[in-house]
Order: structure tokens, then C-alpha cells, then sequence
């Protein structure tokens, strides 16, 4: 009978096609099983990471948030602040993925806030927006408004904290949109007046601020419309002080009157000297001269 052939075991077989392997590619077993741990260890360490967000979330939910207004301005009351967490839903939300998205949503019909941001941790809703600070109210027949000094419309309520003043004859025209813009050269005229007096109580009045004495501003005679020889523009404090202003802003050539930082100047210092006293009713700044302005005759106009 002729030989045999000799069996050849699997692990036999194993090992022949490893060493042949081998020495084509110069890895060896050491070199196999560091890259098996280093393998096994990045699996490990994902399916950890994947557990340990699990279980957070499981902690988070059924929880709830309290509400947090971040960054609000001092001039702000208590029930401006009510108002914006009655529009966000309340004071506590449940802890949500979903939980921001909501709380923006509710708060974008609030016309008193712009740019809003909302955070959610762990354990609080954040709100972080832009407040609008009204700067003059306008009142027809039994309604009043708001406007910002981006003559942004705002609904009425008391804020006694602040100077708002009162602009006075207005044009006629179709009432404001709450939120929305309202674009009108006599009242943009006089809100800029009003952003001017508070710019130059800081450098000049910050202990008394003027602008606190002046209770309206009344345009009817904007660019003359009623009275071309008259005074454009018309303050009148809180003493019924009038002050002959003039023209509006950058319009003071046209009218051969005194500069904008003239009149500002001779305001102040008169301010500052003798206040306004209830004894003295008429006051003018416009007339292009360096003197003082002095108490003048009602029947000048």
C-alpha cells in the first residue's frame, strides 16, 4: 500500500496561514491583541457614555425649571416683570428638550421684548432679551401708548419710575400696531428731543435731571403747520413753564434760529440757575444770541 498522507490539524493550518501572514505584513501576536484592547476599550468607553446620558435624562425627567429674566434693567418694575412671566407660561416649567422652543414662542407677542433667548438647564428657564424702555406716551381720547426711542408702539401701563413724557399734538392718522413701528415726523421729532434731554441730563444734570421737569411736548405747530412764525416746537414742564424750543432737530438754520447745542446750553444753564418756577411762564431758547436766556412777554408771538 502506498504512504499515508499526513493529516493536518485546523490548528495547524491556523498557525501556518498566521506565520504566512506575518511575514508579509510584520505584525505578530503581541501587536494583534493591543489593537483587540484598544478596540474593545473604544467600544466600552461608547457604550458607557451612552449609559450615563441615559441615566441623566432619566433624572431630569418629570422635573421642573423656575423661570430666570437674565440681565434685566433696573428700570424694569414687578409688574412688567409678572407680565412677561404670564406671557413665557408662568414661573415654573417642566424640564423638556422641548421646553425653550415653547417658552419663545409664547414670548414673541411680547412687544416690550426684543432679541429673545432662552436657555434650558437643569433646573431653570433662562430668559435673556432686549427691553424696550418707553420714552414718551401719547393719549387720544381714553386710549394711551407707548413709544421706545425706536418709535417701537407699546401698550399702556404705569411706569411712575420713569420721565415718559407726553407729546402733544399730533397730526391725525391711524393708531399704532402694538410692536410695530410707529413712523411719524412730528412724534419722531419730538423723541428725539426727548433721547437729546436725557443724553445731556447724564453730562450736565445727572442729580437733577431736567428732563424729569418737562411734563410734554407739544408739535401741533411742527414745521409750521399751523403758525409759520410761531414756534415749531414747544416744551412745557411740570410748573406750566413754556419753553420756546423751535425748530426740530438739524433744522435750526432754516429758521434762522440758534444752533441745537446752543439751545441745549442756554436751557441748562437756566436750569440750573433758577430752575423753573411757577412764576415765570415763558422761557426762550431759540432766538440766535449768547445771552442767557430771560422770562419774555407772552404777547412776543
Amino acid at each position: 500500500m502506498g504512504d499515508k498522507k499526513q493529516k493536518v490539524s485546523i490548528v495547524e493550518r491556523f498557525l501556518s496561514w498566521r506565520n504566512a501572514r506575518s511575514k508579509g505584513r510584520g505584525w505578530d501576536w503581541a501587536t494583534m491583541l493591543k489593537v483587540a484592547a484598544v478596540v474593545c476599550l473604544l467600544v466600552a468607553a461608547g457604550f458607557l457614555l451612552r449609559y450615563a446620558e441615559g441615566i441623566v435624562r432619566a433624572g431630569y425627567v418629570g422635573t421642573e425649571g423656575s423661570l430666570i429674566l437674565v440681565d434685566v434693567p433696573n428700570w424694569v418694575n414687578w409688574d412688567l416683570k409678572a407680565r412677561v412671566a404670564a406671557m413665557a407660561g408662568g414661573n415654573q416649567f417642566p424640564i423638556t428638550d422641548d421646553t425653550a422652543a415653547v417658552v419663545a414662542r409664547n414670548l414673541r407677542s411680547m412687544v416690550w421684548l426684543d432679541d429673545v433667548r432662552v436657555q434650558v438647564t437643569h433646573d431653570a428657564v433662562r430668559v435673556k432679551a432686549r427691553w424696550r424702555k418707553p420714552v414718551a406716551v401719547v393719549q387720544r381720547g381714553s386710549s394711551k401708548y407707548y413709544v421706545d426711542s425706536d418709535l417701537v408702539a407699546l401698550d399702556y401701563m404705569a411706569m411712575p419710575q420713569l420721565p415718559i413724557v407726553e407729546v402733544k399734538g399730533l397730526a391725525g392718522g391711524l393708531p399704532p400696531t402694538m410692536g410695530e413701528r410707529y413712523d411719524r415726523d412730528d412724534l419722531a421729532a419730538a423723541v428725539a428731543l426727548i433721547c437729546l434731554l436725557c443724553r445731556a441730563d447724564e453730562e450736565f444734570a445727572p442729580k437733577t435731571p431736567l428732563l424729569e421737569e418737562i411734563a410734554s411736548i407739544d408739535v401741533a405747530n411742527y414745521k409750521g403747520r399751523k403758525h409759520p412764525s410761531k414756534p415749531h416746537i414747544v416744551f412745557n414742564t411740570k410748573g406750566d413753564t413754556l419753553i420756546w424750543w423751535g425748530a426740530e432737530i438739524g433744522e435750526w438754520a432754516k429758521r434762522f434760529e440758534a444752533k441745537d447745542e446752543d439751545k441745549l446750553a442756554k436751557l441748562y444753564t437756566y436750569y440750573m440757575k433758577h430752575g423753573f418756577s411757577a412764576d415765570v411762564k415763558y422761557i426762550n431758547v431759540l432766538d440766535p444770541t449768547d445771552k442767557v436766556p430771560l422770562p419774555i412777554d407772552k404777547d412776543r408771538y
